[in-house]
């Protein structure tokens, strides 16, 4: 692509890892091709950003609380519905800090994005960016992890015009949740108030939605979405495979015996990571299998574990899975495609309502199963373990890896994309032409 100077783009995403990674996959390609780029991200996620050569501004707060909160709001609403005062406590837990991360987001990105050509946003809190693009005539890009936008394909089961109908409700009830915040930001950037929800907004307004995702993983979405193409382009899972410390004395452990399961629990902790340990241990002891547990940010340091289980607090997926029997994880949208890459069969057991999305298409798809953590016992781990590990199923998987966007070929289309769209529409580089 001809250039008469490099594009300015800022990435704005804030959640855990899983939603950073692919800006920061992005980024470097784009960085590669001469480009100017910054990421906002969580105070806890710099670091993270830096390790892979980009330079990173803090966006609103430590994300682990609200993640927290978030485990527990929807684990109290799926067991214990009745207790109307302890869900009213656990909401305003979850909502107590939005407030604030709104506020400080908002200041953020008035800094970042000075003379920015291009701001593009991860899935949550898009509303902030979308928007300060609004009101510094920024071209604004909406990165999408899973199909956010109204479907039929996103609940395996139930009918289509059910499905997209839960879809838009759900927008509806966020977007009156958090209509106050977002039109006292809006005031404040001197736009007038909201009047419908942000992702209707964001469609009318024509805004590029780079689905970050493949397609095979939902049957029928690309075919459903036929007449937005241009508008949601599928570019495939984005992945780093940023190598760890442990890589090299994980791979010779595998080596040294059978396969593993590999138990992975990334930047959603479990409450008792004891309890979570012993059941690792006894159901693999039952099906005679190896573990490998790599506990993220779940406290499981001093555990006392046999020597057929390994405890690391990361490794490198990409390296890792493919060398595993199974993996068991919370299926989060960072973390299944690299299972799917790998073609090896995968147990989600998660946590939130989006993680159950993708669970359901591995059942769909025959490439796994899936259950809600919180139901989730010694005897359901091992009756689950052995769906997964079960030939049909294995050999699904394999088939389905094969069929799989390659992680290069996924980061090389996302940027040439972008630099398609920074030449074509960017307010800011048509005014420095005149």
């Amino acid at each position: 692509m001809a250039r008469e100077r490099p594009v300015k783009f800022v990435f704005a995403s804030y959640g855990t890892r899983g939603d950073v990674e692919p800006c920061v996959v992005i980024g470097r390609e784009l960085v590669r091709r001469g480009h100017q780029v910054r990421l906002a991200v969580p105070p806890d996620q710099v670091g993270f950003v830096e390790s892979g050569g980009l330079p990173a501004v803090e966006y609103g707060l430590d994300v682990r609380a609200p993640v927290e909160a978030a485990r527990d709001f929807f684990h109290a609403l799926t067991h214990r519905f009745w207790n109307v005062t302890g869900l009213i406590r656990l909401y305003r837990n979850l909502f107590r800090p939005v407030r604030e991360c709104w506020t400080e987001m908002n200041r953020t990105l008035l800094v970042v994005t000075d003379s920015a050509d291009v701001v593009i946003t991860g899935p949550s809190f898009p509303e902030v960016v979308a928007n300060v693009a609004e009101r510094n005539a920024i071209s604004l890009v909406a990165l999408h992890f899973y199909p956010q936008r109204p479907n039929g394909r996103l609940v395996p089961g139930l009918p289509a015009p059910l499905v997209r109908w839960m879809v838009e409700l759900n927008d509806w009830l966020y977007w009156r949740l958090t209509k106050g915040i977002e039109n006292a930001q809006r005031a404040e950037l001197g736009l007038a108030p909201a009047r419908t929800p942000a992702p209707g907004r964001l469609i009318a307004r024509g805004t590029l939605e780079i689905q970050a995702y493949d397609p095979i993983c939902f049957p029928g979405l690309a075919t459903e979405w036929a007449q937005w193409e241009s508008q949601r382009p599928f570019v495939g899972a984005l992945t780093m495979e940023m190598a760890t410390e442990v890589d090299d004395e994980v791979l010779s452990w595998i080596a040294a015996g059978s396969a593993p399961i590999l138990f992975g629990f990334g930047s959603i902790p479990v409450k008792s990571p004891a309890e979570m340990m012993d059941m690792i241990t006894s159901a693999c002891a039952e099906l005679g299998a190896r573990a490998l547990v790599v506990a993220g940010w779940s406290d499981m340091a001093g555990l006392r574990v046999p020597d057929d289980v390994k405890l690391v607090t990361s490794v490198s997926y990409a390296a890792v899975f493919p060398q595993c029997r199974a993996v068991v994880h919370h299926g989060g949208a960072g973390t299944i495609p690299i299972g799917l890459r790998a073609g090896v069969p995968t147990l989600a057991l998660w946590l939130l309502p989006e993680q159950s999305f993708y669970g359901g298409q591995l059942k769909r798809l025959g490439a796994g199963y899936a259950r809600r953590f919180a139901k989730t016992t010694p005897k359901t781990l091992v009756k689950d373990l052995t769906r997964v590990l079960e030939s049909d199923c294995t050999q699904r998987a394999r088939a389905l890896g094969s069929q799989m966007s390659d992680a290069a070929v996924s980061c090389r289309r996302a940027a040439d994309i972008l630099e398609e769209y920074a030449r074509r529409d960017s307010p800011q580089r048509r005014r420095s032409a005149d």
